[in-house]
């Protein structure tokens, strides 16, 4: 069964908020969300949720009812996706990217790695994250302060992707790193860039739908947990993520909107976390918190 995209056609404003509007009432089902820019000079945009075919009904129907009382008038269009591996394909002319000491490169672009960079190399796979969106970018930037200025014993990604975020953990600082994901593809990917990467050791990589895997409670409490994820499902694990938080612990908490960031901001200091700083990313903001 083929792919297809039901997209609406807007503003950048409008996008960010339909996006909001579409992950607080999609939560964790089965589908992806997203936004693109199609024309920057004449600020178009599209909001997108992509799924099977066969499911095309349904889901244009709850499209329609979710944004019909708020943006009247938007067009509802469908796209088929190619059977393509767009990730690989996206990734085929991508230049390096630099964030702090970190950089992020193809097989094709070591020639780029200077000698005091943490270089991580990353190629195409099935798992987000290769630090070219702004949410990998800020986690990579604050990752580098955050070990740079505490005392870090042990760390987990949780929602690991392709891996990247724990690799650049484990590359500044020789401690233990808990990767986990809920998806097992993405696990498997993210094993294969740690191999990639020559980290033999220190390194568990799990897949963990839930806070209830064994695999928190064998390698935590941790002192840094890195979750880019987003903001709705950011918000509502805030006290199960806090629970296994060493006392003084740091948070890195990216996949947010700037619109949503005093919401994601709200529920952890309903749990007891103190703000330490944003980085601002195309949109996107990344979130530095404490554990009093």
């Amino acid at each position: 069964m083929s792919e297809i995209r039901l997209y609406v056609t807007t503003t950048e404003i409008k996008a960010g908020e339909i996006l909001d509007l579409m992950s607080d009432y999609f939560g964790e089902e089965d589908i992806a969300i997203a936004t693109t820019e199609v024309d920057e000079k004449r600020d178009i945009w599209e909001a997108s949720v992509y799924l099977m075919a066969e499911q095309e009904d349904e889901y244009r129907e709850r499209v329609s009812a979710l944004l019909a009382p708020a943006f009247p008038g938007l067009v509802i269009e469908k796209e088929i996706v190619p059977d393509v591996d767009w990730i690989a394909k996206s990734l085929e002319g991508l230049k390096p990217v630099r964030a702090g000491r970190f950089i992020v490169h193809g097989a094709h672009d070591r020639d780029k790695v200077k000698p005091n960079d943490l270089a991580i190399e990353i190629e195409a796979g099935q798992a987000f994250g290769t630090g070219h969106h702004g949410t990998t970018a800020g986690c990579l930037e604050m990752i580098e302060e955050v070990l740079r200025a505490r005392t870090v014993r042990n760390a987990l990604d949780l929602g690991t992707g392709s891996g990247v975020l724990a690799i650049a953990v484990r590359k500044m600082r020789p401690i233990p790193v808990l990767a986990t994901d809920i998806d097992p593809i993405a696990v498997k990917v993210a094993k294969e860039n740690v191999r990639l990467n020559g980290i033999v050791s220190g390194m568990a990589l799990e897949t963990a739908p839930g806070f209830h895997s064994d695999a928190f409670r064998k390698h935590g409490p941790f002192d840094l947990i890195i979750a880019n994820i987003l903001a709705r499902p950011l918000i509502k694990m805030a006290p199960q993520l806090v629970t296994h938080l060493a006392p003084g612990g740091t948070v890195i908490l990216s996949g947010i909107l700037a619109s949503q960031r005093w919401k994601v901001l709200s529920a952890y200091n309903g749990a007891r976390l103190s703000h330490i700083r944003t980085i601002w990313r195309n949109g996107w903001v990344t979130l530095h918190l404490r554990k009093d």
